[in-house]
């Protein structure tokens, strides 16, 4: 039996992995710690409690107390928990510090003291910056440009720094932008598609030449699950689909899958600090025997459907601050 403690799991990328570890795992136990903002949505994972396996705690990582009480003997800790929203992040910036860096800080010590043998730390391809040409490895700079980026950044960089003080190493997984089921609709693919079904339009930041690769939360579950078992201690792991495109391509073929023109663009003006392009190399985990499972036009296709199937969900959401 693993008991794996995860963090973040109410929102997209944790409750997708909660989902799949429980489905796929019939001994696996979990721990999900969640403080419920904005894009945690507890709503997403109660049918998880019929299982009987999962036990949803609402907390928050920053608070020493509660993480100290909940660590004992878990095998795995997988780290979500994360303000994400890049927008966010520039009109408020000191949360992003706190819940990102601080949080992470107080989960790997205690994982550290109460001997936990796995930690997986969440990060994403924008602690590397705008890659102008070809693809960020591992072990390229960082040079993050917002304060959410620059807050992952400096998480991974503290992770790291427990391998070489202490010797506890954690893994550190770096993927590009995820897109699939149960993701909060102010990202650009539910915000794009919900705003269509209601007849509004997408906003467009600038002209739309800023290229992104796009990874299926069901392709970077497999990835972490991957380096749950196999991963190297003390490694970072870059996540990619070579999925590659421009957002204006992107919302062309959302437009198209709706039988829209382009008059439902809404040109805006871009955000401070808008990388153009990232790109990773994927090679490191790829030689594990990992490769996405179907194309980015089939997972879309998949992804579109189930925002119209799944208006229960999303509508109460929509327009949501907090």
């Amino acid at each position: 039996m693993t008991r794996y403690l995860v963090t973040g799991c109410a929102g997209f990328i944790g409750s997708n992995f909660v989902r799949t570890v429980l489905t796929d795992e019939p001994d696996a136990e979990v721990t999900n710690l969640d403080l419920l903002t904005y894009a945690g949505v507890k709503a997403t994972v109660d049918d998880l409690d019929a299982l009987g396996r999962h036990r949803f705690v609402h907390g928050d990582i920053r608070d020493r107390d509660l993480v100290e009480e909940l660590m004992p003997g878990h095998d795995v800790v997988v780290n979500f928990a994360a303000e994400s929203h890049v927008d966010r992040s520039i009109d408020g910036p000191v949360i992003f510090a706190e819940t990102n860096l601080v949080g992470t800080a107080v989960l790997i010590d205690a994982a550290r003291r109460h001997n936990v043998p796995r930690f997986v730390q969440v990060s994403t391809d924008e602690v590397y910056g705008s890659i102008a040409e070809g693809f960020a490895t591992e072990d390229a700079v960082l040079a993050p440009s917002s304060p959410y980026s620059a807050s992952k950044a400096a998480a991974d960089l503290y992770v790291r720094s427990y391998g070489v003080t202490y010797g506890y190493e954690a893994i550190v997984t770096r993927c590009t932008n995820n897109y699939g089921p149960y993701q909060f609709p102010e990202k650009v693919i539910p915000l794009f598609v919900t705003n269509l079904m209601e007849g509004a339009k997408m906003p467009l930041y600038g002209t739309g030449r800023n290229e992104r690769d796009w990874l299926h939360v069901d392709d970077h579950v497999a990835a972490l699950r991957l380096l749950i078992e196999r991963g190297a201690p003390g490694e970072v792991y870059n996540i990619g689909a070579n999925a590659q495109m421009t957002n204006f391509e992107l919302t062309r073929r959302i437009l198209a899958a709706f039988e829209r023109d382009e008059s439902w663009i809404e040109y805006v003006t871009d955000r401070p600090g808008h990388d153009l392009r990232y790109a990773v190399d994927s090679s490191k985990l790829r030689s594990l025997g990992w490769a996405p499972t179907a194309t980015l036009e089939k997972r879309l296709a998949e992804t579109i459907d189930w925002y119209r199937q799944r208006q229960d969900w999303w509508r109460p959401l929509k327009g949501q601050r907090r």
